[in-house]
């Protein structure tokens, strides 16, 4: 967050520079009003930048094996551009490459998701996915981890629907 101001504060200072060389060269001719006018646009052409390139550039970043399962594009009236280009402020990544399964129940999977938000931190949340009854549960050591073959009874279990990319990406449907 700190870079990030300091780059916005940087790219008003350049863009009060550009405006003050305008006035050099035109030996003053041009309005005062353009020094703080140009510092302005630019730290706001700064920030949308940094929001529209901000999922590109922490996708890339996420390690081999951890997969994007799901974008939320986001619309704001204070950012009326975001009405026709919308803004992916967060998103949801999986960790297919260490997904483990269970030894005595192989319909377990064990798996580790990531939730990203602009200008959060990361937060890792274990999910056990239950591929033949299509459920999902946080992973907690109070868990009740149902045996083979066996009806799921605890309310911990939500269920998933046949088309969500978790499952999908998990359970090879």
């Amino acid at each position: 967050m700190f870079w990030e101001f300091f780059a916005t504060i940087s790219a008003g200072l350049a863009g009060a520079g550009i405006a003050l060389a305008l006035r050099k060269f035109t030996l003053s001719k041009a309005p005062k009003w353009l020094i703080p006018s140009f510092a302005g646009l630019s730290m706001l052409a700064f920030q949308i930048h940094s929001e529209y390139t901000w999922f590109d550039h922490q996708s890339s970043r996420l390690p081999a094996g951890v997969i994007v399962l799901k974008t939320v594009e986001e619309k704001a009236p204070w950012r009326p551009w975001s009405y026709l280009y919308p803004q992916t402020l967060r998103f949801i990544a999986v960790d297919i490459e260490r997904a483990a399964k269970n030894h005595a129940n192989p319909d377990l999977v064990l798996v580790d998701l990531y939730f990203f938000e602009r200008r959060q931190l990361a937060k890792r949340v274990p999910q056990v996915i239950h591929c033949g009854l299509n459920m999902r549960a946080d992973f907690t050591n109070l868990l009740d981890i149902p045996q083979p073959g066996k009806p799921i009874i605890s309310k911990e279990w939500k269920p998933l629907k046949s088309d969500d990319p978790l499952r999908q990406e998990l359970c090879h449907v």
